[in-house]
């Protein structure tokens, strides 16, 4: 099912009208799979409807992830970020310049948790997150 028929479907499902600004900010984060924040969706839409508000966007991006039409990217001390691919996947987060890049791997996808941690909380899903320095801010230390 391509992401605009997922859009439509999610929004029929849990009784959302489908306006003219959830269109457009769902047509954004289509487009983008580089885990954009709030911030950076409100800029790229006031292009094309200048009178949206940042709360507008926000709530907007807080419903899309309570329907499970995109998903809330891991924390790390930054703004929130969005993540629009929902298949199963893991991050590498770079500590020096923020990017947050997809990653596949069947051993991760396979990591037993502990029956310490099994016990005690409802697993929906796992996703491991990779903290380091990407190529280009790797290489940037080097030159250093």
């Amino acid at each position: 099912m391509n992401k605009i028929s997922l859009f439509h479907n999610k929004c029929k499902q849990h009784r959302l009208k489908v306006t003219p600004q959830r269109t457009a900010i769902f047509n954004i984060l289509a487009e983008d799979d580089n885990h954009p924040s709030a911030d950076e969706i409100f800029k790229k839409i006031q292009m094309k409807l200048p009178n949206i508000s940042f709360d507008t966007v926000n709530r907007t991006l807080l419903t899309f992830a309570e329907i499970g039409l995109i998903d809330l990217a891991e924390g790390h001390g930054t703004p929130r970020r969005f993540d629009t691919n929902l298949q199963p996947h893991h991050h590498f987060f770079c500590v020096k310049c923020g990017q947050l890049t997809d990653f596949d791997c069947k051993a991760c996808d396979n990591l037993k948790i502990p029956e310490k941690i099994r016990a005690k909380f409802l697993i929906n899903s796992q996703r491991v997150v990779l903290k380091g320095l990407c190529d280009a801010c790797r290489a940037t230390k080097k030159d250093n």
